[in-house]
């Protein structure tokens, strides 16, 4: 099974998400975290994330006689790398955002579910805003949201941390004015 098919189940992915930031975890552990997926479901797609590459043992040691494993993502195999990404089809892209928005839905759904959640209170945020950009204000954009995400990305989790799924979209939501496409519908 290759990286994109690996990735292209929500619960597949919640598990890679939860494991983000250089966390080790038992698949009891993660079944904690994903408490609207079976157990049966948790164990199976661990098993598959490991034996696709995506995930790796960290640890193993023996629980009242059963071997317990602390999982731990292999970064490098956790995302589809740009030459990979311009080879999928137009369906590939499709699929692959599908995915990566039932998985928003899920997470956001258990984020609700949890006894002590107030969005009103949280730090919850969901908009959407339409901006226009020339290719180099889109690039600029693009460089200072990367120099502000990415630092953050290597914290590793610590008991004043909250975790947090953020989750940029982007895409031309219309053609430019003027565009061909844009001309013939007038």
């Amino acid at each position: 099974m290759g990286t994109l098919e690996l990735l292209g189940h929500p619960a597949r992915l919640r598990i890679v998400h939860a494991l983000r930031g250089g966390r080790t975890l038992t698949t009891a552990q993660l079944c904690l975290l994903l408490p609207d997926v079976s157990k049966a479901m948790v164990y199976r797609h661990v098993e598959a994330l490991a034996s696709g590459g995506v995930l790796q043992v960290a640890e193993e040691r023996r629980v009242r006689g059963a071997v317990e494993r602390r999982y731990r993502l292999h970064e490098h195999r956790a995302g589809i790398d740009p030459d990979a990404a311009r080879s999928l089809s137009k369906d590939d892209h499709r699929q692959a955002f599908a995915t990566a928005m039932a998985t928003m839905i899920a997470e956001f759904g258990a984020y609700l579910d949890r006894d002590k959640t107030d969005p009103s209170r949280d730090p919850v945020g969901y908009r959407q805003h339409a901006i226009w950009l020339n290719d180099d204000e889109l690039k600029t954009l693009l460089e200072e949201l990367k120099n502000v995400i990415a630092p953050r990305l290597a914290n590793p989790a610590t008991p004043d941390r909250t975790r947090y799924l953020l989750s940029p979209v982007l895409f031309p939501s219309e053609d430019a004015p003027g565009d061909d496409a844009d001309d013939e519908s007038r």
